[in-house]
């Protein structure tokens, strides 16, 4: 039996025939060169198919320049990029790939998730489609393409390295469900978009850490939709808002028991603004939050969390602690 195994196995080494027509045997197929091969075709593919909606976008600021990137997404000229790109232009120009140069305006910002849209005038632009960041999964195969330090137009590869990330933008305020990869990126890159192996946008590169390798992040192309729909539609995003300037302060053990807080801290009040959602619902200095819609509140960052899943004008139960009682005040919140 193990000789004929051995058989068995040896009748499974393909011939060819040589040039004076004996046989020889091929060599295992390389498998490693045949996954480089798709590899590449795929970048290939994504290139050829997104690399014509990437822009690269100069901005003016007095005596001051600066360049970013950002992705065409309407073939009328509606273009995503990052806030901090544009967000104190005076003037904004357009560059494609094939060379021409437009004029264009700012149609909104959005410092809380550093993301912007401007317009360039124009129909019929090759423009790309967006993905669902929500289905990407660590170790997927990403590809940005951009402008680092002038050099339009390049590309390079990575992996998603972790999803869920949080980064905190310009503004203080939490971005959250943030994609880290380990796409190289340079000053240049930002504004542009991160594709994945079918040619769709599934984020829009924000932020790289200096002096460290291989730790980028971007936007998830989820959180850009709901912020690019306000920003084409209104100008601005909408956010609920109640007017409070808080800070945190911590609790004993025993009170983070009976709050069922995940950790000893909630949200004390240092001001409320007046004639704001919180001072019409009675909200005080010195009132402490413990909760908002259920869910416990430990930082400014959970209430911002919080409220962002209502519309401005919604109520919204607010769980406070004042004079060592706890109280439920329904906050109607208002616009920022």
């Amino acid at each position: 039996m193990k000789k004929a195994g051995l058989v068995e196995l040896a009748s499974r080494t393909e011939t060819i025939g040589s040039r004076d027509g004996s046989k020889g045997a091929v060599p295992p197929v390389d498998r490693d060169a045949e996954l480089l091969d798709a590899y590449s075709q795929a970048v290939v593919n994504v290139v050829e198919e997104v690399g014509p909606t990437v822009v690269a976008i100069g901005v003016r600021d007095g005596g001051s320049e600066g360049a970013g990137s950002g992705v065409i997404f309407a073939p009328d000229g509606f273009i995503l990029t990052n806030n901090h790109v544009v967000e104190k232009a005076r003037e904004i120009s357009v560059s494609v790939t094939d060379g021409q140069r437009f004029a264009a305006n700012l149609i909104g910002t959005d410092p809380d998730t550093d993301l912007a849209v401007v317009r360039v005038s124009g129909s019929g632009l090759p423009s790309a489609a967006f993905g669902d960041s929500d289905q990407l999964r660590a170790g997927q195969l990403v590809i940005a393409i951009g402008n680092p330090l002038g050099f339009q137009n390049t590309v390079s590869t990575g992996v998603v390295s972790a999803l869920g990330r949080s980064l905190r933008s310009p503004q203080g305020r939490l971005i959250e469900h943030v994609i880290q990869t380990d796409v190289s990126l340079n000053p240049g890159n930002s504004g542009g978009p991160l594709v994945d192996s079918r040619g769709r946008v599934v984020g829009i590169n924000t932020a790289m850490i200096f002096n460290a390798q291989g730790l980028s992040f971007a936007v998830p192309i989820n959180t850009a939709r709901y912020v690019v729909g306000e920003l084409v539609t209104k100008g601005k995003v909408s956010r609920s808002y109640i007017g409070v300037m808080a800070q945190v302060r911590p609790i004993n053990r025993r009170l983070q028991r009976i709050l069922k807080l995940r950790s000893p801290s909630v949200v004390e009040v240092m001001e409320v603004e007046t004639k704001e959602a919180a001072w019409a619902a009675g909200i005080r200095a010195k009132d402490a939050i413990y909760s908002a819609d259920g869910e416990g509140v430990s930082t400014m960052d959970d209430l911002h969390r919080i409220l962002s899943r209502f519309a401005p004008g919604s109520p919204c139960e607010i769980g406070i602690l004042r004079n060592g009682e706890t109280r439920k005040i329904t906050v109607v919140t208002s616009a920022r």
